[in-house]
């Protein structure tokens, strides 16, 4: 792994929402940040309620775990929070879900973009929305929906805002937008973690649909 801070992203397939695949992607994510065997690994939670993992006698490692059609992330990080969040790429009426939700800023912005790929850079803000949400402890509502989020990108950016706070879009492919949120004051790298035998390809054919959007109220 590298030295520099980095979040890492770790991609499995999802059996239904089961606890058994997000958890062995954390104690995969533990043994190898911490250090140690993957049995070793003890799933916990901090004060706040953000999910960590440890091993006894080493320190303690931040991580979040987001899920899709079919598709399981977790995001870990030696040197504080991480949040991640995942949506599969799918028609969606991404203007009408802008005006509910987003600020004029945002909605112009969406506005602007090509019309055939709005619905994926809906997506692109949606999703770092839900992760920074996840870094700062605090969910969407209350942490990542009222806040204005850079242009997407795949480089981590600063969120405006006063708090130091860096969001961006690691490419997964597999029609999968993923976004990762840290709360650093310096530049973070991100990982996307690959071993064979991921499944992600494979899972495209889930027909399970996890997804924090909401809906549109037709007449409100």
């Amino acid at each position: 792994m590298s030295g520099r801070d980095t979040a890492y992203v770790w991609v499995g397939r999802d059996a239904g929402g089961q606890p058994g695949p997000a958890g062995g992607l954390l104690r995969r994510a533990g043994a190898a940040l911490l250090g140690g065997a993957e049995s070793e690994v003890v799933l916990t939670h901090d004060t706040g309620g953000r999910p960590l993992v440890r091993i006894d006698g080493r320190a303690t490692l931040p991580v979040s775990v987001s899920r899709t059609a079919g598709i399981v992330v977790v995001a870990a990080r030696v040197v504080g929070p991480v949040g991640v969040d995942v949506e599969r790429v799918r028609p969606l009426p991404a203007l009408a879900l802008a005006r509910r939700w987003f600020p004029p800023t945002e909605l112009a912005w969406l506005a602007g973009r090509p019309e055939a790929g709005r619905a994926v850079d809906f997506l692109r803000l949606w999703t770092a929305k839900e992760a920074v949400g996840k870094a700062l402890g605090r969910g969407l509502r209350d942490g990542g929906l009222l806040r204005p989020m850079p242009p997407p990108g795949r480089s981590l950016r600063p969120v405006p805002g006063g708090e130091p706070l860096r969001v961006g879009h690691p490419e997964l492919g597999g029609g999968l937008v993923v976004a990762v949120a840290v709360r650093a004051q310096a530049s973070v790298d991100v990982e996307v973690v690959q071993w064979t035998g991921h499944g992600v390809a494979a899972a495209r054919r889930a027909s399970i649909e996890r997804t924090s959007l909401p809906v549109v109220v037709r007449g409100s």
